[in-house]
């Protein structure tokens, strides 16, 4: 695709590690989805983000 001697524009560099960071983030997430399964259904998990304090 790119010769050896045609550096890469930034635009194409950024492009390309912004593919990545997507691809990586995206099986981390399916890693992390598969691994809490059923962890993340339970009533009293402190990571839903709501406060019962705020009436």
């Amino acid at each position: 695709m790119n010769d050896a001697k045609t550096p890469m524009t930034r635009e194409e560099r950024l492009a390309a590690r912004l593919r990545e960071n997507l691809k990586r983030r995206k099986a981390q997430a399916r890693a992390m989805g598969s691994a809490s399964g059923s962890e993340s259904e339970s009533p009293d998990s402190p990571e839903t983000g709501l406060s019962n304090s705020a009436a």
